[in-house]
């Protein structure tokens, strides 16, 4: 197996689940106020919960990665003085 070309398949799906989720939410509209980076992540599933040595805020870091390129792509953006994402 290919443990490279899966971790990359796996990113991939949770930046089009991460996507998907934000165009399902009248929230994240180009024009409406966007919603918070943790309320995302735990939206699409991805907090673990409290974890020894690994809170759920220090799990954070694969959506603001996700998010990041999301941005880089074109379709989102942040919104400078509430810092909430939104469709761009």
């Amino acid at each position: 197996m290919n443990f490279r070309k899966k971790g990359e398949e796996l990113r991939n799906s949770f930046k089009n689940l991460v996507y998907e989720y934000m165009v399902s939410k009248d929230e994240c509209r180009s024009f409406n106020d966007g919603m918070k980076q943790a309320d995302i992540f735990r939206e699409c599933g991805m907090d673990w919960g409290e974890k020894e040595n690994c809170t759920s805020s220090n799990q954070q870091y694969w959506i603001v990665a996700i998010l990041r390129e999301l941005e880089e792509e074109g379709k989102i953006q942040r919104d400078i003085s509430t810092k909430k994402w939104r469709l761009k």
